[in-house]
């Protein structure tokens, strides 16, 4: 009876909105439960169906997902890159067909290569591994988009504590194998189901260990931060009669702390390239100094020699020394294919757009005798690259502006995929934004303190210097991708073997 009540749902519609309400899984709502029963509708719709139908309604879960989720893009495009509302609005659906494609793929693959496997194959092995796989070519094609990921909704459940042991990929498996056995309890017999409880139990009990494990450990020294918040507004920021205003803005916010091992402001917290405002530099770093405290700012730099620009972080500690962003925003830094679309900078009109790319080198700074692993604005949302500072690294500094996404989801995303690489390293990880969410985050990736959006604010506090490496930090994502497909080998062969049965 159940089945064919499932039978009667129309199962486009359906994904459609499972795709709409999985959003809500993730900050601002933390609804992670959703994140369990959105793939679940998803999974059960593509049992059964031909490829085709699976491409076509795993795209109307992607277009659910990503409409809901990423419409912050919209905001960027129109409010502050200065594009009318219709050509915003083009750009961004564009943008969102194209991010539906990939649970799009997972549906067709699923579908293609695996349709004539047994249903409890396809939803506990063949579903989960293509989703993950899918995830992982998201993270990384065309310079990557790892945003919405689903092991960013289970960030506050027992599925995190996999975070240390294998990366944000390896909640993502967890969580949408569970979804698929919820599918199964639904559409397979009791051996079946016996199987997907089962190994339910054994993963979520895996992940409850690995939460407890101390997979690093404290160095024996506290220092004292201070992480400063301008709420400079991105509509007037670049504005040049605002670089004066900032300058005394952050300079004022910053003495009272003076004396703090470390502080830290946000990504391009004065409106101005380095060499404009050095005489301002030199002597907040005097005075710096003088206090004992290493100062730590995101400013645009550009190299005399060459005339690139890069959105640098600049670390004031007697010496100077800078650390050039590596992995730059299409569209946002840079323009992609230049030659072609090199126009595109000018009808934007996203001020300090023409980044270079920094060397590839490892993302530390050393301040006060410490080292910090540094990232800038959404070089943080990639596990991989953090992990790079590992196990030098201390602590960890990001700096960013989530300004130009306004008061909507983004800044809260963002702040989720923080306290992952915080989790996934077991490090504090300290996060200055221009108008918000700052933070200083703990080792296991929990808010100590938050600050509130669009005001001007300074975070203090004391944390502890961490040693030591998490197992991801050791292999990053190369062990669960590997498992995924291991996993759909598995899968291919059992498929196969049972059709030669079958055939004989």
């Amino acid at each position: 009876m159940t089945n064919t009540l499932l039978h009667r749902i129309p199962r486009g519609p359906a994904c459609l909105i499972a795709g709409a309400l999985l959003s809500l899984a993730f900050a601002p709502y933390h609804a992670a439960f959703l994140a369990l029963l959105a793939p679940a509708v998803l999974a059960g719709a593509w049992l059964n169906a031909s490829p085709r139908v699976a491409f076509a309604r795993g795209y109307l879960f992607g277009l659910g997902l990503f409409g809901t989720g990423v419409y912050w893009v919209y905001i960027s495009i129109n409010l502050f890159g200065g594009v009318n509302f219709l050509i915003a609005g083009l750009l961004t659906v564009l943008f969102v067909a194209f991010l539906a494609l990939y649970p799009a793929l997972a549906g067709w693959l699923s579908r293609r290569l695996f349709g004539k496997s047994p249903p409890a194959l396809y939803l506990l092995a063949v579903i989960p591994a293509l989703w993950l796989l899918t995830e992982w070519l998201r993270g990384w094609l065309f310079t990557g988009f790892p945003w919405l990921d689903l092991g960013y909704s289970q960030i506050d459940t027992v599925l995190a504590g996999l975070a240390p042991l294998a990366g944000v990929y390896a909640v993502s498996l967890a969580t949408v194998f569970t979804a698929c056995a919820l599918t199964a309890l639904v559409v397979l017999p009791a051996r079946g189901r016996a199987t997907a409880v089962l190994m339910v139990i054994a993963i979520w009990a895996g992940a409850w260990w690995a939460g407890r494990q101390p997979w690093t450990g404290d160095q024996g020294r506290d220092i004292s931060v201070a992480v400063v918040q301008g709420a400079v507004p991105q509509s007037v920021k670049w504005h040049p009669e605002m670089l004066l205003r900032s300058e005394a803005l952050y300079r004022n916010l910053t003495l009272p702390y003076l004396g703090a091992d470390l502080i830290v402001w946000p990504e391009t917290a004065i409106p101005a390239l380095y060499r404009q405002v050095e005489g301002y530099i030199n002597a907040l770093s005097e005075q710096a100094r003088r206090h004992g405290t290493a100062l730590v700012m995101g400013i645009p730099v550009q190299d005399p020699g060459s005339g690139r620009y890069y959105n640098a972080l600049l670390a004031l500690n007697g010496q100077r020394e800078f650390y050039y962003k590596k992995h730059l925003v299409p569209f946002g830094e840079y323009i992609p294919f230049a030659d072609t679309l090199g126009g595109l900078l000018e009808f934007l009109h996203i001020p300090m757009s023409d980044f270079s790319p920094g060397p590839d080198v490892r993302p530390l700074l050393h301040v006060n005798g410490m080292i910090l692993g540094v990232s800038i604005c959404y070089e943080d949302t990639f596990g991989e690259e953090v992990i790079q500072a590992m196990p030098d690294a201390g602590v960890l500094v990001n700096v960013s502006n989530d300004a130009w996404f306004g008061d909507s989801s983004a800044p809260h995303q963002h702040l989720q995929m923080a306290r992952m690489r915080a989790l996934e390293t077991g490090r504090y990880l300290l996060r200055a934004t221009n108008t918000g969410v700052s933070a200083v985050i703990d080792a296991h990736g929990n808010l100590v303190k938050t600050s509130r959006e669009f005001k001007p604010q300074v975070l203090t506090g004391r944390i502890p210097l961490r040693r030591g490496l998490t197992p991801y930090a050791r292999w990053g994502n190369y062990p669960v991708v590997t498992l995924a497909f291991l996993m759909l080998i598995g899968a291919f062969v059992v498929q196969r073997r049972r059709s030669e049965v079958n055939s004989e």
